[in-house]
């Protein structure tokens, strides 16, 4: 009885510590998902930035082509009164 008793305890001893080691398993796999995840995100927040940026540097191009076609049109019309 002993001797089952105490064969019981190391099964019961070994399924603990292989479900221990199975969840140890699973936590590395998740963590290794969030880092995954946060990889992403930080991308995602890179590419976003980059189109802000180049979003940016479209508009003050256009606003430059505005005020360069409103100078020529203002010494256009300076020229015409001298004529």
């Amino acid at each position: 009885e002993r001797q089952r008793h105490r064969e019981r305890q190391g099964e019961t001893e070994r399924d603990t510590d292989t479900e221990r080691h199975r969840e140890r398993e699973r936590d590395r796999e998740r963590q290794g998902e969030t880092q995954r995840e946060t990889g992403r995100d930080r991308e995602r927040h890179r590419d976003t930035q980059r189109e802000t940026e180049r979003e940016t540097q479209r508009q003050r191009e256009t606003q430059r082509d505005r005020e360069r076609d409103r100078e020529r049109q203002r010494q256009r019309e300076t020229q015409r009164e001298r004529d």
